[in-house]
């Protein structure tokens, strides 16, 4: 994968239009640098859109949701999983 994306670029890989691409570069949702008219989204930020990579914050998120589920709906994991 190249290195930086532009929002257009971005928009046909994720299948979605470059107004929402737009959208969400200037609401913050996806970081990006501009440079003269264009916005460069980093090969970082793609993985991470994409679920490539995983921060050790997300990680960590991840790991605490398990973990609610389990203690919420443990005992109903374990019916399920004797059928």
């Amino acid at each position: 994968m190249k290195k930086n994306l532009t929002v257009p670029e971005l928009a046909k890989l994720l299948g979605i239009s470059r107004i929402a691409v737009y959208k969400k570069v200037k609401a913050g949702v996806i970081p990006a640098e501009k440079v003269g008219r264009t916005y460069i989204i980093t090969d970082k930020t793609v993985n991470d859109i994409l679920g490539k990579e995983l921060s050790s914050t997300k990680k960590s998120q991840i790991d605490r949701t398990v973990k609610k589920v389990v203690k919420q709906y443990g005992p109903l994991l374990k019916k399920l999983g004797a059928e």
